[in-house]
Parts: C-alpha cells; sequence; structure tokens
C-alpha cells in the first residue's frame, strides 16, 4: 500500500487470535497497536494534531510541544516533524535510551528535567513545559492527559475491531492517560451496549484509588496524577499487577504468543490469560496491545535489570484477589468499578431558541438531574434564563475552537453527560462537540449538509430523493437564469436560515433578482453567525404542507407522527396552523414517512429528533427541508397533548445517553393557530386573551407581544404575535375550537378610535 506521508500509515494494525487455554467458544484476540509506525499513540499524535490544524490552532510552522517519557513523544515527533513543525519533548530520567535516540534522530529537541516536584516526574515535566511554553509563543501543547481528541482518536480503532469482527463482548486495555480504553469503549457501546470492559493499571498507581508508588517500574501505564481523559464511569473492571507480575507476563507473551511487545502488553496478556478460562462461554475477548518491546530489552528483558531491582523477591499471584475498591494491593488483584462510578451530571446546550422550549429545556434538565449550562455569547437575549438555575458560560459560540477552550478550561469531559441546543443554528456545533467529548450526537457533516439548504438539496439529488427542481446560485443575474429554467412562480429563499426568513414565491425575473441580491447582500445571520453567501432558486411546489416528526437511535428513525400545516397567503410562507397528528389516509401518511425516512439516510441523520417539511404535490410527496432538531412553533407540546409523549424531555435524555422513551398513543387531537397582526402599527393593548383561555378545549394563550411594540403582519415565524393551543376529539373541533378562540383576541392600535 502506498501512502503520501508516513503518518498516513498510521492504522490499520493487526488482529490476531491468541493460542489460549480458553473456556467452551470463547475467542480472545490481540489487537496489535504497536504495529503502527512507534506504537499506540501514534493514533492520538495524528488525530490531535490534525484536529488542531483544521481548526487553525495550530498554526503552519508553529511549534509542538508535549510531556512524555514514551510512546507518545515518538508520536507527536513523527506526526509533528512529517507535518513541518518543530517539536519539543519534555521528558525524565525515566526515559529509555532507544527512544531518547529516536526523538533526537527524528530532528526533536528534548528536555529532560533534573528531579521530582511535589508530584513526582509528571508534575515537574509539566513545570518546565510551563516555562517552555513562555519562551515558545504560538507553541500548541496537545496535552495528552486531559484533550477529548486523545480518546476520539481511538474512534478509528473501534471502527477497525467492528470491521474485523463484528462485535466484541469483553475489552481489555491497559491504563494512563485514560484515553485509548475510555476511547475505544464510547465508540464500541454505541453498537454493543453491553460491552463488558476491564482495565489494566500498575500496583503503585494513583490511578484507581491507590497510594502512588513513584518508585514503580512500569512504563506505559499508571500515573502519578489523575488524568481528565480518564473516565471510571465507562469502565466495569480494574487489575492491578506488581512489577514482577507484569514483566513476566511479557516475557511469556513472547515465548508463547511470538508477540514481542511491552510491559503495558504483558499486563493486558496477563489478565486475558485469566479471562480467557473465567467469561462465560461464547464470548469474544479483545485486549489491546499498546507497543512493542524493543525500548525494554534493558529492563523487562534484562536479567540484571531484574537482579538490581529484586523483582524475585516480589509476590507473583496465580490468580486475582477481588478486593473492595480502595483497598491498597501489592500483587494482582481486582475490583468492580460499578459502584464507585461516577455520575455524569453536566449538561451543556450550546445556545437556544428564544421561544417558549428554550427556556423549558434547561428547567426540564435540572428536573432530570442534570445541571444545565448554557453557553451562549448573549445571555441577555434570553428572558427567564435567570429562573433556569443553569450555570451560564459566556464565550464565542460562532467559534468552534472558542466553545472548545471554554468547555476544557471549565470541564472535565468525564463530568459531562451530553450536549444539545434548541436552536437550528448550532447544530453544527453541538455535533462538533458531542463528537470531540465522545458523546452522544450526529455526524457533524450531517448536520451541516441539513443546515445548508442547497448543501441538502445536492445531497438529495444525488440520493435520488424526489423534492422541487432547484438552482444554488451566488448572484442575482444566476439567480434571473435560474427562474427561466425552473418556471415561474418559484420560490427564492436564503441557503441557511431559519423561522422562513426571507423565503419569497417570485413571480417575475425582476423580483427574482431583487431578492436574490436582497439575500447575498447579508453577511450574517440573526445569530452573528457567516451566511452560506448563496441563495436557492427553487420551483413552487403547490400542495398541501405537512411536517414529518422523527425521533433517531442510532440510525433507526422512529416515526413520532405527522403533522399538517396552514400557511399564509403567498408571497410570504409564514406557519398559520398546525394540527397534530394531521388528518391523513393511511397510505398517503405511510407514502410521507418513506420519504422521509431516505431523506434522513441520504443526509446521514443518525440520532435525536428531526423535523422534516414535505409538500404533498399532484405526483406525490417532495422534500422542502430537513431541520435536525425537534420542530419548533410549540408542535412539540401538540404532540404532548395529543400523544403522551414529552418531546423534549426525550431529547434532553438521548443527549445524555439514556435511551428515549417513544411510545405513543394518539388519544387526543391537537392545534395550534398562530395570532398575526392583521396591518402595520404600533399596538397599544390585546384585550380578550382571558376570554380566549376559557373557551372550552382551548389548553392555553400566549401573546409574546407588549403593548407600545411595532408590528406588521408577518413575513416570517418571528413576525407572529402569540398562539392559541387546543385539543379535541377530532380534527374539525380543533378547528372550531381555535376560531372561536381567535374571535375573542383583539389587536388595538394606537391610532384605533377608543
Amino acid at each position: 500500500m502506498f501512502f503520501d506521508s508516513l503518518h498516513d500509515s498510521i492504522g490499520a494494525t493487526p488482529l490476531v487470535r491468541l493460542r489460549l487455554d480458553a473456556a467452551e467458544g470463547v475467542e480472545v484476540c490481540a489487537k496489535l497497536e504497536m504495529y503502527n509506525p512507534f506504537a499506540m499513540k501514534d493514533r492520538v499524535a495524528r488525530h490531535m494534531l490534525l484536529e488542531a490544524r483544521r481548526l487553525g490552532i495550530l498554526k503552519p510552522g508553529a511549534p509542538v510541544i508535549e510531556s512524555s517519557s514514551g510512546t507518545m513523544a515518538l508520536g507527536i515527533a513523527l506526526v509533528g516533524r512529517s507535518l513541518g513543525h518543530p517539536v519539543h519533548i519534555v521528558t525524565d530520567p525515566r526515559i529509555d535510551p532507544l527512544t531518547l535516540a529516536k526523538l533526537r534522530a527524528l530532528g526533536c529537541e528534548v528536555h529532560v528535567v533534573a528531579r521530582m516536584s511535589s508530584h513526582g516526574w509528571q508534575s515537574a515535566r509539566l513545570e518546565r513545559l510551563e516555562r517552555l511554553r513562555a519562551e515558545l509563543p504560538g507553541a500548541y501543547w496537545p496535552r495528552q492527559y486531559s484533550n477529548p481528541d486523545n480518546p476520539g482518536a481511538y474512534r478509528a480503532l473501534a471502527r477497525e475491531l467492528v470491521a474485523d469482527l463484528g462485535g466484541v463482548d469483553v475489552l481489555v486495555g491497559s491504563v494512563g492517560s485514560g484515553g485509548s480504553l475510555c476511547g475505544t469503549t464510547r465508540a464500541l457501546r454505541r453498537l454493543s451496549p453491553d460491552l463488558y470492559v476491564v482495565g489494566v493499571d500498575c500496583v503503585g498507581s494513583a490511578l484507581f484509588g491507590q497510594p502512588d508508588r513513584p518508585e514503580r517500574l512500569q512504563s506505559g501505564l499508571g500515573n502519578s496524577l489523575q488524568p481528565d481523559n480518564l473516565d471510571l464511569s465507562v469502565l466495569d473492571e480494574v487489575h492491578w499487577l506488581n512489577d514482577r507480575e507484569a514483566f513476566a507476563a511479557t516475557r511469556e507473551l513472547a515465548r508463547e504468543q511470538q508477540i514481542f511487545a511491552g510491559n503495558t502488553s504483558g499486563s493486558v496478556y496477563q489478565v486475558l490469560r485469566h479471562l480467557a478460562r473465567t467469561v462465560e462461554p461464547g464470548r469474544r475477548v479483545v485486549g489491546i496491545f499498546p507497543d512493542r518491546g524493543d525500548r525494554y530489552f534493558d529492563t523487562v528483558y534484562s536479567p540484571a535489570h531484574w537482579e538490581r531491582h529484586r523483582l524475585m523477591e516480589l509476590e507473583r499471584a496465580e490468580r486475582p484477589r477481588e478486593v473492595v475498591y480502595g483497598t491498597e494491593v501489592r500483587s494482582w488483584a481486582y475490583a468492580s468499578l460499578r459502584e464507585v462510578r461516577p455520575a455524569r451530571r453536566k449538561l451543556l446546550f450550546v445556545e437556544s431558541n428564544t421561544t417558549g422550549t428554550g427556556m423549558q429545556a434547561l428547567r426540564l434538565a435540572r428536573e432530570l438531574g442534570f445541571e444545565p449550562v448554557l453557553l451562549t455569547d448573549d445571555a441577555t437575549r434570553y428572558p427567564g434564563l435567570d429562573d433556569t438555575g443553569a450555570e451560564v458560560v459566556v464565550c464565542d459560540t460562532a467559534s468552534l475552537p472558542a466553545l472548545r477552550a471554554a468547555v476544557r478550561e471549565r470541564f472535565r469531559a468525564p463530568d459531562l453527560a451530553g450536549v444539545t441546543t434548541t436552536s437550528d443554528f448550532y447544530v453544527p456545533a453541538v455535533a462538533e462537540l458531542s463528537t470531540w467529548l465522545g458523546l452522544p450526537g450526529n455526524p457533524a457533516e450531517a448536520m451541516r449538509t441539513c443546515r445548508d439548504k442547497a448543501r441538502l438539496r445536492e445531497t438529495l439529488a444525488r440520493a435520488g430523493v424526489r423534492q422541487p427542481r432547484f438552482a444554488v446560485v451566488r448572484d442575482a443575474e444566476a439567480g434571473v437564469t435560474a427562474a427561466a429554467k425552473i418556471g415561474l412562480p418559484c420560490v427564492v429563499k436564503p441557503s441557511d436560515d431559519s423561522g422562513s426568513t426571507d423565503v419569497l414565491r417570485c413571480t417575475g425575473p425582476d423580483q427574482v433578482g431583487a431578492h436574490v441580491a436582497r439575500i447575498l447582500s447579508r453577511t450574517v445571520n440573526g445569530r452573528g453567525l457567516p451566511t452560506a453567501g448563496t441563495a436557492l432558486v427553487e420551483e413552487f411546489a403547490d400542495g398541501p404542507e405537512y411536517s414529518v416528526e422523527m425521533f433517531g437511535v442510532e440510525g433507526h428513525h422512529h416515526l413520532v407522527g405527522v403533522t399538517a400545516k396552514t400557511v399564509t397567503g403567498t408571497p410570504y410562507f409564514v406557519e398559520r396552523q398546525h394540527l397534530f397528528p394531521a388528518p391523513l389516509p393511511g397510505p398517503v401518511a405511510e407514502e410521507l414517512t418513506r420519504i422521509v425516512r431516505a431523506a434522513l439516510s441520504a443526509a446521514g441523520v443518525l440520532f435525536g429528533p428531526t423535523h422534516t417539511e414535505v409538500r404533498l404535490v399532484e405526483d406525490g410527496p417532495v422534500i422542502i427541508e430537513i431541520n435536525p432538531r425537534l420542530a419548533g412553533g410549540m408542535i412539540p407540546e401538540v404532540i404532548r397533548l395529543a400523544t403522551g409523549t414529552a418531546l423534549l424531555e426525550q431529547q434532553v435524555r438521548a443527549a445524555t445517553g439514556e435511551p428515549p422513551d417513544l411510545a405513543r398513543e394518539f388519544t387526543r387531537q391537537g392545534g395550534i393557530r398562530f395570532l398575526m397582526a392583521e396591518r402595520a402599527g404600533r399596538l397599544a393593548a390585546v384585550e380578550g386573551a382571558d376570554r380566549a383561555a376559557e373557551v372550552a378545549g382551548v389548553d392555553r394563550v400566549t401573546v409574546t407581544v407588549r403593548p407600545g411594540a411595532d408590528v406588521r403582519p408577518a413575513e416570517d415565524a418571528y413576525g407572529r404575535l402569540g398562539y392559541i393551543i387546543a385539543t379535541a376529539e377530532r380534527p374539525d373541533e380543533v378547528e372550531r375550537i381555535l376560531d372561536a378562540a381567535e374571535r375573542e383576541i383583539r389587536f388595538v392600535y394606537e391610532d384605533h378610535e377608543r
């Protein structure tokens, strides 16, 4: 296989079946990460540095600095140098001569600290690294112990295991920074929720409730500090081995399996031999073997080293002793972690919508036992935020690097339960963050596709999903030409706005050109985010409008129901009424559902609520747009009244990894009518809302405009002035109730005779 660069060869490592005395039907395999160019940490180095370059955090030619005494240093050296960066490695005297020679040969500058500080060698190295950062402005520090890109690198390893084996029952891995085992586990558990995970540590490591003993001899696993990337909530069991046990198992791995490895792999091998005999029949067990044995030739494989450190005087247990977590151990022992797993409690919201469901979602998260955190660039835009009890973090939510920096500075990744939003504009950012943190979520590329309607149109066209004829244009002249080909009347709209903003039915070429020019003149949207710089010219799909509400669970899209929509008369498309469930014949509803599932699959949406708008034209349904979030316009509340399904609660649960409850029972007909101004003017008063609320069947009346506001007939969803929600037994009854309630409400203007 040919590669343009050595770092392109990282990954796709061998998977071999081990010859072990195993229970019936038990298969034990080793993932030989040692066959990366240097070792397993090559994956981490590549992922971290490429992500930093993608986000603009690592500038071309800028220095890279990292603290490491082993394979992480080699990975950073390999990838950093091949990408053209100076590389500085901070290490300590325990670094083996072979690794030191390799680093210097690769062109790195190696800084060796002279002595331990208050917390051992790790803290001494970090103190030197901080001084180095001050000396090298613009240097990038990957921070392997706290950077979520460390565990994120192992999504690729998990994909390789699934491709090779189809599934894994038990995963075993050594623990140092926590990245490899926790990252692989999170990715595998999305496909195998019952995966059992065993961590392997060394006696004298402080990672799992043991006293730190800096004199321990093992390297590549264990730690004197508690790394942020170690997430105990995803592990089931931990084993500890002392130096003699780990070194002896490493030698036996070479002799018995012909795998010349380091003591990390030897420790994993010891536990694999035990599990091979004790797990349930028919189980598939996989161990991750991190590094090869070259750098251990004068330690693990050296009789003189054994004699010098009197390793034969240490106890070697034949089988592990089970202990209560927190019990100090001196030889092979194991403890269950299920009773000590910390709960993930913080739920991040990236901005919010400014209507009811936004603040409601924050309150709901707290009611469900989570600590809501709102990441926002302007907290003042959210009335009622103070009443939610949410922690507020002010940061630049338009910048992914700024969002990531804000999260890293304030939170440990293992403390985070999920990331979500109730705003259209931020679903790509949420997808980026959830992927980065290893939390439930959608692929970022799918979210970008759905947010950019031009890209979505092109994606659906390639997949053969029915939609209006369209053209993507970047100037007014191209818009006029496109309208001539598509035919008039046509619809002209921005590629990436929301709430029917600037969506216009155009009847002539001058109107098309003027509206395209208006759209393209806007460089930022209402949230200050950059616009796509494109407009869509589309065939006018003349027919009734519906939205299909779905909820995705790992790519399986469950139908919540279909909503019938009534929009204002052209040239604008402002939703005036919703009925749920839509009064449709069964075959028509099934046809709508089929096309929406095809569209979601084509777009790559896998997870969570979606709100897909469809028009039913003469020859069948066509997709108008996919919104990868809950329906707006209070549709979730109408669904709750009609079926008992609280979709907002299910969104919060799904975002935190809990299975959503999507059972539904249509017991009522729900409807919502929006209040709109019949003319432009300054509002003096709103009369009759209390009488409207007393109409039988009305659930609530909400007026969202205050006296003194300038109002006009709505041109988009933001121009609506309130709503009425009602329920009944039949659709015609709901409409009758909504009519009666709306007749009670009167908008009084300042120029009215009183």
